[in-house]
């Protein structure tokens, strides 16, 4: 099979890896990829939304299956492009997408259909935001409509940070359109969870819920990134709170998207705030997450593209969707002055031998075990994956974009996991490299009051 993976960043390498573990996969397309991801898949430069160029391609090439990973084209709606040519393509619809591209669109349907979200107002103009921002209790939460690479939130603890945020959205264009529209929203308090799910519409999988690093720096301060790491399972959403989840959120929210005429096929990602009065939806994506997915697939016993293809063809309910009873922690590597301004083109160093411990996994040579306890974990249970990575002049990796690398470590115990990951960390080096060095550390911790206002409403 010729397969298309659409993305150039960690997640998308992650999911390549994952495909490639299935015998029937002979090439992967990765649309652009990256330098990294060039280890493992051919990279065609045709940008993620190059929408024309992309159908073109992947009829060119009689791609038999598709994977469109990213946000944005997928609420451009190459998914049903690919569909119109004959392209079996996972992710959902245009339509589906809005739970992601639109934030009034998700939080309108959650009031229509009694789904537990933080209240909010929805402005379309600054100075009635402006307005609001002056009276409203405080704290508050200012999140652009549209799509801003996961930073368009700001938690404002003042009417200055409040309105200084409306401003930089509707006024100043700092998202473009995707701020044009904002939502106000109340301010939660709690432990935060990202929940994905596989879905064909009807039927449902969970995965394991993981546990997000927002911010840059450690102790949940600094500026919201992408995405600093992660860790799965989330010691939090317990077996009990994880039914509550299933019956209060996950199934009125697809059977809202069916009502709403735009059943969701695909990964739906739920970012959680776990509340005194219960768990809260702060978000919604229409796709992996990103370090999610590096953290939990991983974890995946089963045979994506099978998983894949059953999505596709609303058959999930027979589908084989195991995962590892173990845990899995990512650490990302990023650039200097990262998400602010950063310098590229800094050779990176050390990664190798986490890269052909990744090739193994990918060509089936890595059985699901793993070590006893306290035991430092073998090479073939940490994986480096690329994402803001290019090739310099002599060949060598470089940098290329704020988030660098992930990696990710794999183990009996979360404890194990968060040890492994920071022990393969110290042998990845470039010049400016920034990380967290807690990740983990809340989840170790297990304490509701290690939880940092910093990460309400994320």
């Amino acid at each position: 099979m010729n397969l298309m993976v659409i993305g150039g960043g960690g997640r998308e390498h992650a999911i390549i890896l994952k495909l490639l573990e299935n015998p029937a996969v002979q090439t992967i397309y990765a649309l652009p990829g990256n330098a990294g991801i060039a280890r493992d898949a051919e990279c065609i430069p045709i940008a993620a939304t190059a929408l024309d160029d992309i159908v073109s391609f992947a009829r060119a090439h009689r791609v038999d299956f598709a994977v469109v990973a990213p946000d944005d084209p997928l609420c451009m709606g190459l998914a049903d492009r690919l569909e119109e040519i004959g392209v079996p393509t996972f992710g959902p619809s245009k339509a589906a997408a809005r739970i992601e591209g639109s934030k009034s669109f998700a939080k309108n349907m959650m009031k229509r259909y009694g789904i537990p979200t933080a209240s909010y107002e929805i402005f379309d103009d600054a100075h009635s935001a402006l307005a609001y921002a002056r009276v409203c209790p405080l704290p508050i939460v200012v999140k652009a409509d549209g799509l801003a690479l996961g930073k368009g939130v700001v938690i404002a603890n003042t009417r200055e940070q409040a309105q200084s945020a409306i401003r930089d959205m509707m006024i100043d264009g700092r998202f473009g359109q995707a701020g044009a529209r904002i939502v106000i929203e109340e301010y939660l308090k709690g432990p935060e969870a990202s929940l994905l799910l596989f879905t064909d519409g009807e039927s449902y999988r969970l995965m394991p819920a993981a546990m997000d690093h927002k911010r840059a720096l450690d102790g949940d301060n600094g500026e919201n990134t992408g995405g600093m790491g992660a860790i799965a399972p989330n010691p939090f959403v317990t077996a009990e709170l994880s039914r509550r989840i299933e019956s209060d959120i996950i199934k009125p929210t697809l059977d809202a998207m069916r009502a709403e005429g735009c059943p969701f096929k695909g990964c739906m990602f739920i970012g959680l705030m776990l509340t005194e009065q219960g768990p809260k939806v702060i978000e919604y994506n229409c796709r992996f997450g990103d370090p999610e997915a590096q953290t939990v697939l991983p974890l995946l016993k089963s045979d994506l593209l099978s998983i894949m293809t059953a999505v596709r063809n609303g058959a999930l309910a027979d589908a084989d969707v195991r995962f590892s009873s173990g845990a899995a922690c990512c650490v990302v590597l990023a650039s200097e002055g990262y998400p602010g301004a950063y310098k590229k083109g800094v050779p990176i160093y050390g990664y190798e031998k986490y890269v052909e411990a990744g090739a193994a996994q990918a060509a089936g040579r890595n059985p699901a075990s793993f070590g006893a306890a306290g035991q430092r974990h073998a090479l073939s249970d940490v994986r480096a994956y690329f994402a803001g990575v290019a090739k310099g002049g002599n060949g060598e990796l470089v940098t290329s974009g704020g988030r660098v690398l992930g990696v990710t470590a794999a183990a009996d115990t979360l404890e194990n996991a968060i040890a492994s990951a920071y022990a393969a960390v110290v042998d990845i080096q470039f010049e400016g490299r920034q990380m967290r060095t807690d990740i983990g550390a809340r989840a170790l911790c297990g304490a509701e009051s290690s939880y940092n206002a910093g990460e309400a409403n994320g």
